[in-house]
């Protein structure tokens, strides 16, 4: 079958893009899924059969389509306020204006590495961000265009890829398995996974980290691979899809000469595929020189030197200061650059050498890579030539054109994510060792300290004082989910920023992971004080025990995620918490009654996580009405009167019977659990209605923990 449809197809001497009918008002997700229904048709599930009248078309075929990245007058002004000005004025004194990018133009074209290069602060990063559109709209001034048209932000996400400068890893994944999780992310479902295998093996024989595959990344606590390794895997996460454009923000920088050689190496093969690449590179030595083809020189945001590696003696022997023999040239013209810049008059000379310079090679604008395909078309053919979905056969542009960028559904996004937490912290057991080792240790000390309480006056206070210190340590507990996130954030946000997921089902799979841990913390606990302590209820009120605990767990580890998302440093963090959860403690009802908090801080009593649960279990307490808890000489317990002897204390009950007309014997009931409860003010909710809404806040924070993600995590410069 796979024969005949080549022999069809050689026939008709047609490629699959020009047969398409593809018109320019159709979107890239529409294009995607046209490439796909061609891929089918002309690949097919295994490699085709040509015949030798159409080997040349063949060719054509599988020659990547050539792409030119173009820059023109890109400028970048950031506004800068004094150390101390915290309030911005309108006078112009106070604000001052710096330039981080002034008029940078160049180009670059697949199978190309173009590199920029200057001192620290010189804007190379900037300049990298301004071409992966990792500036605010708005903000940056000047043109990026792809063969010659505007690039969107929506198509760039599509077809590109952004390393940055931190190597951002789950230390506990050995190097296979994270590449294998980047080509579930990637790759789309319609791809069978032994074919994301089959990716992730050639990656690793790319990358030249065989050796390593089976070894985890490693942190500082767990020994794994090498720096330039570790680099290595993350330029492979990024690629893992083949993009058409590809950025790196120093990806050299911290390795030795060997390993930096090997990146840029990989980095060449990765160019000669078709791609576009374009890196920031502090001082390469003359091995990866070799490996360059375009270079930009940066000082103070200006160009000093914009052209191919071979021209850069010349230049500077033009602008009167030739590099020596036998040194470094780009070592030499940083040193220059940076003399130049602790003169007087700076670089100003050398950026007008520059522009003479680029005058005098006198080049006409480029034309278009090929005239006769629109971008959009460009990108289709590149696709079906095998770049951007790899193997994508099975119709992987259309499963990105139905998931509108992203290259799975979401409740696909949402397995991987869990799988890939629960493997990353089944490998970490004593993190959650430590967290229920925690909670055992406190209920063991408060079943010790209440054990089997009475139901006396000095029982019922006895009981307040558990329920109010056991519910805060739910919530106090649950403080060691701060870190979860904020370890995790720039993960995040270098795989959402180029659609690897979708933020939803990050939040949703955070949700899912935690659980398990939260219902077996919720079943320690509740085990280890219900019956120790003596607490009411039998079996059912043990099981609304274990579940106002669960909910407790879940709303205070939900709020604490939420928090993580808002607060980006882990001490000023856990400070937040601990005394946002005191406030919550005070207005939770235990040491001053609803009755008597003031108007003006009852709101906050309302919005107390403490209060919801603290009111459930006194409820789930002293619901039972045939349960007595003051009886007729213990009227006198707590007061003065307590220390009278118990025939004393029974004359005195014989007085107050005469007096009120009403018999009051020893035995008589004068305080029920109903009357503690109003006492306590526990009379607005039952508690199914607190539970309820503890596991509603719960609900709630993960929505804002989700708005945090979607309006906070943007990765942009402002």
């Amino acid at each position: 079958m796979s024969r005949a449809v080549a022999e069809d197809h050689s026939a008709d001497n047609t490629t699959p893009y020009h047969s398409m009918e593809i018109g320019s008002s159709l979107t890239l997700g529409q294009l995607l899924k046209n490439v796909s229904d061609v891929r089918k048709v002309d690949v097919g599930d295994e490699t085709p059969l040509h015949s030798s009248q159409g080997d040349q078309d063949y060719d054509d075929l599988m020659r990547p389509v050539p792409f030119v990245l173009s820059f023109n007058n890109l400028t970048y002004n950031v506004s800068v306020r004094g150390k101390f000005d915290l309030i911005p004025r309108r006078s112009l004194s106070s604000s001052k204006t710096k330039t981080l990018l002034d008029n940078i133009s160049g180009e670059t074209r697949d199978g190309e590495i173009l590199a920029v290069l200057g001192a620290s602060g010189s804007g190379k990063s900037t300049l990298i961000d301004a071409l992966a559109n990792r500036i605010a709209k708005g903000s940056l001034k000047g043109k990026v265009t792809l063969n010659g048209e505007p690039l969107q932000s929506r198509t760039l996400k599509v077809i590109s890829a952004y390393v940055m400068q931190d190597d951002l890893l789950f230390p506990m994944l050995t190097v296979e398995e994270t590449l294998m999780f980047a080509a579930e992310f990637r790759l789309p479902r319609s791809l069978p996974k032994s074919k994301k295998k089959l990716r992730v093996q050639t990656l690793i024989e790319q990358l030249g980290i065989k050796n390593a595959a089976n070894t985890i990344i490693g942190d500082e606590g767990h020994r794994g691979i090498s720096g330039g390794e570790r680099r290595r895997v993350s330029i492979g996460i990024d690629i893992i899809h083949d993009p058409i454009v590809l950025f790196l923000d120093e990806p050299t920088s911290g390795l030795d000469s060997t390993s930096a050689f090997m990146v840029v190496n990989v980095l060449k093969k990765i160019a000669e595929s078709g791609s576009i690449v374009i890196m920031s590179i502090h001082q390469p030595s003359h091995r990866v020189l070799g490996l360059l083809n375009r270079l930009i020189f940066l000082s103070r945001g200006k160009t000093v030197f914009s052209g191919s590696p071979a021209s850069l003696p010349g230049f500077f022997a033009r602008f009167g200061s030739p590099v020596p023999e036998n040194e470094n040239q780009t070592e030499f013209a940083l040193d220059l650059i940076r003399e130049l810049e602790g003169s007087a008059g700076g670089t100003r000379g050398l950026v007008e050498f520059n522009k003479r310079w680029q005058e005098m090679k006198n080049l006409s604008p480029p034309a278009s890579p090929n005239p006769n395909l629109t971008l959009k078309e460009a990108i289709s053919a590149s696709i079906s030539r095998g770049k951007l979905v790899s193997g994508g056969g099975g119709g992987g542009g259309s499963s990105v054109a139905s998931h509108g960028g992203f290259a799975n559904p979401f409740w696909i996004e949402i397995k991987t994510l869990t799988e890939r937490s629960i493997l990353n912290s089944r490998r970490q057991p004593e993190l959650f060792g430590t967290r229920l080792a925690t909670v055992l240790v406190t209920g063991f000390i408060l079943a010790t300290v209440f054990w089997r309480l009475d139901n006396s006056p000095k029982g019922v206070q006895e009981r307040l004082g558990f329920f109010a210190f056991a519910m805060s340590t739910m919530f106090y507990t649950c403080a060691d989910a701060l870190p979860v996130f904020l370890q995790e954030r720039y993960i995040f946000m270098r795989e959402t920023a180029y659609n690897a997921y979708r933020r939803s089902s990050y939040v949703l799979s955070h949700a899912v992971v935690s659980l398990p841990s939260l219902i077996f913390l919720s079943l320690a606990f509740a085990a280890t004080t219900f019956w120790a302590v003596g607490l009411e209820g039998g079996p059912m009120g043990f099981l609304f025990y274990c579940l106002i605990i669960f909910a407790s767990f879940w709303s205070g580890s939900s709020f604490v995620t939420f928090l993580s998302g808002v607060v980006p440093h882990v001490m000023l963090g856990y400070t937040i918490v601990v005394a946002i959860l005191a406030y919550f403690l005070l207005f939770s009802g235990f040491f001053i009654n609803r009755d008597r908090i003031p108007q003006y801080w009852l709101w906050f009593h309302y919005l107390s996580l403490v209060k919801y649960p603290y009111e459930a279990v006194l409820q789930n307490e002293f619901s039972d009405p045939m349960e007595c808890f003051v009886r007729g000489v213990q009227m006198f317990d707590n007061t003065p009167l307590g220390q009278l002897s118990y025939g004393m204390k029974l004359r005195l009950l014989d007085s107050v019977s005469r007096s009120i007309g009403m018999r009051i014997t020893g035995s008589t009931c004068l305080t029920t659990g109903a009357d503690i409860l109003k006492q306590q003010g526990v009379t607005e909710l039952s508690k199914w209605s607190c539970l309820l809404v503890t596991v509603g806040f719960g609900f709630f924070f993960r929505v804002l923990f989700y708005l945090c993600l979607l309006f906070g995590s943007k990765n942009k410069r402002r």
